[in-house]
């Protein structure tokens, strides 16, 4: 059985925010599976650390690459200088990359890549004009070298079909693999005591700090229910990595005096996540544009009630099943949604996120991949 090569250069823990979820949640997916694969992973000198507990499965070896993903600059120039001339001199001649990254020139190496959205095409203002230039030219060379490429929903297909012009048969659409686990009651006593937070008193959110996740909204709505509606909830904690709208939003706060009101915790483990999405009155998820949005999939999982938006693909991952607002914008139809007090039962389909379930789409795309030889 041939080998086949995943890229994990690309992955800084706790500062990638959801990709990182989706991509360690797929490798504990495949662990469980009973079929035959060879995988080696291709880690960095300042990630390889984590993702050792992988090759107690023998069907994974690790081939450790003295970059580090933390300087991005310099390791995406090796990538596309050396990154294929090592594959090979490894006997690796298929690689899949778990993100849109790919060397522009295949090398005698074929790639297979997940584009998990189209992010700065449709907000290039927030990104820096080098990010958006090298963006693009990496959704041209997957259009173009890639004999499959694996999208996260619906909408990204479609987003990539309008604007890049790629050929739908070309598309494979997985979900992500969402997987939560029961939290623990001694785990949130000590969240309790950190943030000031009882159970069914607070609301949560779980987002990077940047522009389209709408956290600005997030903010005026909690100051006007600071200062008309008592009766709810009069705290919001706000969990993620940063982004470039960090200071703003932090600055924002102040001048609002809503620092007792709101709480920027930063990364959270996984176990203190899954307990404030526990225990919080209701999940808002404020964002405009997703290619998938795992966050208000995992609150929904754990029967915690949900409050977002109509837009992009965030009715189609959430079933259709939460509680949505018809103007993210508006803080009038926040308070109106969060005053119903809604519930947080559902009849979501959660094997359509099972991570055994998504890990075995995958193995079946990569191996159909690996038997074509990767030829476009």
């Amino acid at each position: 059985m041939k080998e086949i090569a995943i890229d994990l250069l690309w992955l800084r823990p706790k500062k990638v925010g959801g990709t990182e979820f989706y991509i360690r949640n797929l490798l504990d997916g495949l662990m469980q599976l009973k079929e035959p694969f060879r995988f080696v992973l291709v880690t960095a000198k300042d990630n390889a650390d984590t993702f050792t507990h992988y090759l107690t499965d023998k069907r994974f070896r690790m081939l450790t690459v003295p970059i580090e993903s933390e300087k991005i600059g310099k390791r995406l120039i090796w990538q596309n200088l050396f990154e294929n001339r090592l594959l090979k001199k490894n006997g690796l001649r298929l690689c899949f990359s778990p993100v849109f990254f790919r060397p522009f020139l295949n090398g005698g190496v074929s790639w297979m890549n997940t584009i998990h959205d189209i992010q700065a095409y449709h907000y290039p203002k927030y990104h820096p004009l080098y990010e958006v230039a090298y963006s693009w030219l990496c959704w041209y060379a997957n259009r173009l070298f890639s004999k499959k490429v694996v999208v996260i929903s619906e909408y990204v297909k479609q987003d990539l079909v309008e604007h890049f012009h790629f050929k739908p048969e070309k598309i494979e659409v997985i979900y992500n693999p969402v997987a939560v686990e029961e939290p623990k009651e001694d785990v949130f006593e000590g969240l309790r005591q950190k943030y000031g937070v009882e159970k069914g008193e607070y609301y949560y959110t779980l987002s990077q700090l940047i522009p389209h996740k709408n956290l600005v909204t997030l903010v005026s709505v909690m100051e006007r229910v600071c200062r008309e509606h008592a009766k709810l909830p009069q705290k919001l904690l706000i969990s993620g990595v940063s982004g470039f709208q960090s200071d703003k939003l932090k600055e924002l706060i102040r001048e609002k005096h809503l620092e007792q009101a709101i709480c920027l915790t930063g990364f959270v483990e996984n176990s203190e996540k899954f307990s404030l999405l526990k225990n919080c009155r209701a999940f808002l998820f404020p964002s405009v544009f997703e290619g998938f949005g795992m966050p208000p999939v995992e609150a929904m999982l754990l029967g915690t009630p949900v409050i977002t938006t109509r837009c992009t693909c965030i009715p189609e991952v959430t079933q259709n099943m939460a509680h949505y607002v018809e103007d993210p914008y508006r803080v009038e139809d926040w308070i109106a949604q969060m005053k119903k007090n809604p519930s947080g039962e559902n009849t979501l389909d959660a094997s359509v996120y099972d991570k055994e379930r998504i890990s075995r789409q995958y193995l079946e795309c990569i191996l159909d991949f690996a038997k074509e030889g990767g030829r476009p």
